[in-house]
């Protein structure tokens, strides 16, 4: 099984970035995914999850309204960004696992720096 994540970059605040996660090994439309990042210093955090069967979404409160998780190939659209968003995404995929919680899921990607001006 393996995750891979694309789309990071370095971007002026205000602007936008879309994320993707691609898997193979596994058939991802029969798994629940999120999206985590983590900055130097600070814990990983969930900002986002679907069920991709059920498109069911979780968002943190503090990307609600500018990030949106997408189910086709699972992407993480990022609009609105803030320096405060800078930090490595990671993607990571679970069978049973759901929500915001990072240490329930059993797939992760090696993640995509993000980095807001």
């Amino acid at each position: 099984v393996q995750l891979v994540e694309s789309g990071g970059g370095s971007v002026q605040a205000g602007g936008s970035l879309r994320l993707s996660c691609a898997a193979s090994g596994l058939r991802i439309s029969r798994y629940n995914v999120g999206w985590f990042r983590q900055a130097p210093g600070k814990e990983r955090e969930g900002i986002a999850a679907i069920c991709t069967g059920v498109g069911i979404t979780y968002y943190d409160d503090s990307v609600k309204d500018r990030f949106t998780i997408q189910d086709n190939t699972v992407y993480l659209q990022m609009n609105g960004l803030k320096p405060e968003d800078s930090a490595m995404y990671y993607c990571a995929a679970d069978r049973y696992n759901l929500g915001l919680a990072w240490r329930g899921y059993s797939y992760w990607g090696q993640g995509t720096q993000v980095t807001v001006s």
